[in-house]
């Protein structure tokens, strides 16, 4: 296996926290040795070195999208951390359709890696609206950097046994058998959501309006404390007065370093 020097380690780890907020203790040497190690061999780099040169020469910038995907773990799946799934249906959306004014519900998965988090809030927000959703514009943005996930999420394509969680009748109303083992998400629910790529890092947020929930679940856990406050910080002025954010419960936002109210686990609200 090739080996990464401290130094090598050190400039792509420099790379990565300042175009994409991901901090890499020296602990993850080996993991990103091991994870990069295949992308090395096939593209006949001989060190760390000229795959960093690649990398940060490489216009076109997919290869820094590569390097993202191999580093990051995308792992989500349908209803992870079902409490929060739970308190958005029975507490924020009943709050959000009686003070929404203009029946304009506008939310955002931000790391939606491959679409199970924002498909599930748009069945559950058909649910509670029922026949009258056709009064709303319920559309959720969900955003990503990784443009492979992305595209897993816009086919909307599932095994059977990812979707064996869901609730029997929403396996039934929301999904279409494709063969014995995958199914996929009918039109309906697949229109409700507009994917698109973003970077957490940007500067600028080109968002024209806010939002009333944001999900950044298991996202900030790759972040230092510096860039995860100015993140939620980012968040909080994006949320809509009486607004929610959920992050994961392996993460935690410091309530003297945040306007947010906390109001349970990984469940903040802007008053």
């Amino acid at each position: 296996m090739l080996k990464i020097t401290e130094n090598e380690f050190n400039k792509l780890a420099g790379f990565i926290k300042s175009n994409y907020g991901v901090y890499l203790k020296k602990e993850k040497q080996t993991l990103v040795m091991g994870r990069l190690h295949d992308v090395l061999i096939q593209n006949k780099f001989k060190n760390f070195s000229e795959y960093y040169d690649y990398v940060i020469s490489d216009k076109t910038g997919k290869a820094a999208i590569m390097l993202i995907d191999k580093i990051t773990t995308n792992h989500t799946f349908f209803m992870r951390e079902a409490e929060h799934f739970f308190y958005f249906r029975d507490v924020v959306l009943p709050y959000l359709k009686k003070n929404i004014r203009d029946n304009d519900l506008r939310i955002w998965s931000a790391g939606c890696s491959t679409g199970e988090e924002p498909y599930t809030l748009a069945m559950i927000i058909d649910k509670f609206f029922g026949a009258n959703k056709i009064f709303w514009d319920t559309k959720i943005l969900a955003t990503d950097i990784s443009s492979k996930v992305l595209e897993h999420a816009k086919r909307g394509i599932y095994t059977n046994e990812k979707i064996a969680s869901l609730p029997f009748s929403w396996r039934q109303h929301y999904f279409e058998k494709i063969d014995r083992s995958n199914s996929i998400i009918v039109d309906r629910i697949k229109n409700e959501v507009i994917f698109r790529k973003f970077n957490l890092m940007e500067k600028v947020f080109p968002f024209k309006k806010k939002f009333h929930v944001i999900f950044c679940r298991n996202v900030m856990i790759y972040f230092d404390a510096q860039t995860k406050r100015e993140l939620v910080n980012k968040f909080y002025d994006l949320t809509e007065r009486g607004g929610y954010l959920f992050i994961g419960h392996s993460e935690s936002i410091s309530r003297d370093e945040t306007k947010y109210k906390y109001i349970m686990p990984a469940v903040y609200r802007k008053e």
